[in-house]
């Protein structure tokens, strides 16, 4: 075998996607944090598919040997969506009764670390991601989140859009009073 035919070569080269595609992937992203800080909240939910889930696991600290994991589908969630769950929780949001979000929540998120993979069906793709979200309120409450992501991304009608999310908290214990937030 030459060494540019080595098995780590072609299984690297088989899990690539193209660079426009990358770039593509990359702008989505961007724009979905976007939306986020800025609140546009409808907009944000325009690039899920109809029938997305959103799923934030509870992570238990756990010993190395422990195989069962820190999280798993079985134990508790902070959120465990679907698309009209995350309506609602738009809705109370931007709801004029929402006192918990007046003055609003300023955001920030920084995604980074990205990787896009072809996806299991033709039209979808694996991305997975770090991020890190500040949340600030009013002069002194402030909190910042860390975590990773894997979304599974599906063209529909020629865009993009988040058909699942999967957020893994670095944070067994949160360092926020509350999570209401989107990652």
């Amino acid at each position: 075998m030459t060494p540019a035919t080595t098995p780590a070569t072609v299984l690297e080269t088989a899990d690539r996607v193209d660079a426009g595609l990358y770039v593509e992937v990359l702008q989505f992203v961007a724009r979905e944090a976007r939306l986020l800080d800025e609140e546009r909240y409808p907009e944000w939910l325009a690039l899920f598919t109809e029938d997305a889930t959103y799923w934030v696991p509870g992570i238990e600290n756990r010993s190395r040997h422990d195989r069962s994991g820190t999280h798993a589908p079985e134990r508790m969630a902070y959120f465990d969506d679907t698309i009209a769950d995350l309506r609602h929780r738009v809705d109370r949001f931007t709801a004029p009764t929402a006192w918990a979000e007046d003055p609003a929540t300023r955001h920030l998120h920084v995604v980074s670390n990205v990787e896009v993979e072809a996806g299991e069906a033709p039209d979808e793709l694996t991305v997975r991601s770090v991020f890190v979200n500040h949340r600030g309120q009013g002069s002194t409450d402030s909190a910042v989140l860390y975590g990773r992501r894997t979304d599974r991304l599906r063209r529909v009608e020629g865009r993009l859009r988040i058909a699942a999310r999967k957020v893994v908290l670095s944070h067994a214990t949160l360092p926020a009073k509350n999570i209401n937030t989107f990652f």
